[in-house]
């Protein structure tokens, strides 16, 4: 330990320990009684008030703290709150050092403050929601230092299986509890987000790429919603609070007529759509489209139809000729 970092060390100690000898911080430093001194002389000719008590040892004035870390109850309660927000969060390599820095706050912080964090860690609650990717974290970390491109076994939203994409990772992205590594994607030739939970497998190529023009991830374009087809859904009173609060991101706008309120919806994605209004079972209607009226009645029908009692295979031959 250098000088400089042995001095500030000294200063946590005694803002965390409240009073020590010189010669308990000659043991803890492992340097010399003479060596402390020294150093104690130092942080007073920089300003620090420093208190020597003959038979105690030494503390600091009453209600000095290092500038830097000089917090409010609240400032402090946000800090350690969100250090353990991103402990949670981040990969095995990562989790150490910031259990390392939230133990050098609490050493830190007054009382009036341990008592603010302890109170706001019953007040206001992050509890971490699905698996941990730790491998793929660390692992893209590395490749995002080193401008590394990336070779990703990934499995896109609803297609049969998953399918090779090189890409120029730069940035990791926590959106929806998930992380998602956000690079330029080859196959694609564009900006591409990728959730880390739907990587299959990952290499991490020797090929470095530069930083470009390429990777900017432009601001999300909300063009596409005035060149699709518009669904009109009406649905009891009894959900209409829960269907508002469960918006899907198509959603374009309420109106009102004299039956009550019609949530309108942009059809990017037909399928998409179907399975949410099927999710509400019998309190949704569809008003227009009559395709998509349609659509969602042959799509219950066949649910319907999966879940008919067992029947005897020569009635289901049988009414199986009568359908065809």
């Amino acid at each position: 330990m250098n000088r400089t970092d042995r001095l500030v060390a000294i200063l946590l100690e005694l803002q965390a320990r409240g009073e020590l000898r010189a010669e308990d911080l000659a043991s803890h430093f492992e340097v010399s009684v003479r060596t402390i001194y020294r150093d104690l002389d130092a942080l007073a000719e920089g300003g620090v008030p420093l208190v020597a008590t003959p038979g105690k040892g030494y503390r600091l004035l009453d209600g000095y703290f290092l500038p830097p870390l000089a917090f409010t109850a609240t400032e402090a309660a946000l800090l350690v709150l969100g250090g353990e927000f991103i402990r949670e969060r981040v990969d095995a390599e990562l989790r150490r050092p910031a259990a390392d820095a939230l133990h050098k706050l609490n050493t830190i912080l007054p009382h009036d403050s341990t008592e603010a964090v302890a109170r706001w860690r019953n007040e206001m609650l992050f509890p971490r929601l699905g698996r941990r990717d730790d491998l793929g974290l660390t692992r893209l970390r590395t490749a995002i230092q080193e401008h590394r491109v990336v070779r990703l076994l990934y499995h896109a939203f609803r297609r049969p299986g998953p399918e090779l994409r090189d890409v120029e990772p730069i940035s990791l992205v926590y959106l929806g509890e998930r992380w998602q590594v956000a690079g330029y994607c080859r196959l694609r030739r564009g900006p591409r987000l990728f959730r880390l939970d739907r990587i299959d497998h990952l290499n991490i190529l020797a090929e470095q790429f530069e930083l470009g023009e390429r990777h900017v991830i432009p601001p999300r374009s909300e063009d596409w919603k005035s060149s699709v087809p518009e669904a009109r859904v009406r649905c009891d009173p009894v959900v209409e609070r829960w269907l508002r609060e469960r918006q899907p991101f198509t959603f374009l706008r309420e109106e009102l007529d004299s039956d009550g309120p019609v949530f309108v919806y942009a059809i990017r994605d037909e399928q998409d759509l179907v399975r949410w209004i099927l999710s509400w079972g019998t309190s949704v209607e569809v008003l227009a489209p009559a395709d998509l009226r349609a659509r969602v009645r042959a799509d219950a029908g066949k649910i319907a139809r999966r879940h008919a009692p067992d029947i005897p295979l020569s009635t289901a031959v049988a009414q199986a000729g009568v359908e065809a």
